[in-house]
């Protein structure tokens, strides 16, 4: 067996820990403070790129609805059951014609587009004079989504 021992550790001032626990405070308050400035950047950045996308979509997809307004006025009885593409730039517009919808004698057009997670759709409902194919404007407007 080993001989015990009464040997004590010398006991040393508290200034240590207590001006580490500070460090610490200071730096996790630093580093909140830090990572908020971050996110209200990467917010207000985001918003507005968001904003500009949306403006860019809506420019697609009105591109979109004037190229189809063109091919009806070069051909009244145009039609596209499924879609074709309007490259715009390095973006493109979906766009689908149907004749005789909402009536008869009428076209819709429904152009969409998608820049940066930012969609707008329009629509757009013409007249088609049958005889003359004089294109009457009834309605243009933004399709919620």
């Amino acid at each position: 067996m080993l001989p015990t021992t009464n040997y004590q550790l010398p006991t040393t001032s508290k200034r240590g820990q207590a001006a580490l626990s500070f460090v610490f405070l200071i730096g996790v308050i630093v580093l909140s403070i830090g990572v908020a400035v971050a996110f209200l950047a990467n917010s207000f950045l985001n918003s507005g790129y968001g904003y500009q996308a949306a403006n860019r979509a809506m420019a697609v997809a009105s591109a979109g609805a004037e190229d189809a307004l063109m091919r009806l006025a070069r051909n009244k009885d145009f039609s596209s059951v499924s879609s074709y593409s309007v490259p715009v730039s390095s973006s493109s517009a979906s766009v689908t014609v149907n004749q005789n919808s909402p009536a008869a004698g009428q076209a819709k057009i429904v152009s969409s587009a998608t820049v940066f997670f930012q969609q707008r759709k329009i629509q757009v409902v013409v007249s088609v004079d049958g005889t003359t194919g004089q294109i009457s404007l009834i309605s243009w407007q933004l399709l919620t989504l």
